[in-house]
């Protein structure tokens, strides 16, 4: 078995996918609208050199968490290979003011600093 997809609801497609294109040089693919489903659309986002696609989805009956944290999903974590990618991007996501953690090591022995996407979703990036 392997991981085939992560799905995200976000209010703008094109500002979910800008973010996943310039910060992980995701391929965007092109915009899906259901005939079934009248409002809904979604595009899948493939990371460089993996096969791991996000499915970027909106649809006007949309609405943000209640909560930082709640039930379900958390954040998806992408490794970049090594602390000094890790470090490259963090500094480049301060600058930019999406950096929610900066770079450490946590308890388990994991090399990451958190940033955020649009609509507040956490993406930790891994050495």
């Amino acid at each position: 078995m392997r991981l085939a997809h992560v799905a995200l609801w976000t209010r703008d497609i094109t500002a979910a996918a800008g973010f996943w294109h310039e910060y992980f040089n995701a391929e965007i693919g092109p915009l899906y609208l259901s005939a079934r489903r009248p409002g809904f659309t979604s595009c899948f986002v493939r990371l460089a050199s993996d096969s791991l696609q996000v499915e970027l989805m909106t649809g006007p009956w949309v609405v943000a968490k209640a909560a930082d944290e709640c039930f379900g999903w958390d954040h998806i974590a992408i490794s970049l290979g090594d602390a000094d990618a890790v470090d490259a991007l963090a500094k480049r996501c301060a600058t930019n003011g999406i950096l929610l953690s900066g770079p450490r090591r946590t308890g388990d022995g994991f090399y990451e600093a958190v940033i955020v996407a649009p609509d507040g979703t956490r993406v930790e990036i891994t050495s």
